[in-house]
């Protein structure tokens, strides 16, 4: 029985990267919280306060490209545990074009995340 759960795990983790059109997959949310509303609502005000933290580092581009490569992986771990598809997947290219010091390429990605950020917490 627990083995099927790190099985269901890892197939959402493969879903998410491959839509991620989905701004913020509801069902997942309640999935993680064990359908508590309340908790919900606690996860997705942490995770809105972490994008307005996080969202005006990763733009900085005198900080070191392995400190916003870090930045954009945690943000991808707590978009994928809210279901915060579009920015996880955002997120991911970030953190791997950060990891090949690609400032051009991240340079491109960070509009694109930024828009997605603002959806996703607008859809909250």
């Amino acid at each position: 029985m627990g083995i099927a759960l790190w099985i269901v795990r890892e197939d959402y983790g493969a879903r998410a990267m491959d839509a991620p059109e989905i701004l913020l997959d509801r069902a997942h949310l309640a999935r993680e919280t064990f359908g508590d509303t309340d908790l919900a609502r606690e996860v997705l005000t942490l995770f809105r306060s972490q994008c307005e933290r996080f969202g005006p580092a990763l733009a900085e581009a005198a900080r070191p490209a392995r400190e916003r490569a870090d930045l954009a992986h945690t943000l991808k771990g707590s978009a994928a545990g809210v279901g915060a598809r579009r920015v996880g997947a955002l997120a991911a290219e970030l953190e791997r074009v950060l990891r090949r010091e690609d400032e051009a390429a991240a340079a491109a990605l960070l509009p694109r995340l930024a828009a997605a950020l603002r959806e996703t917490l607008a859809a909250f």
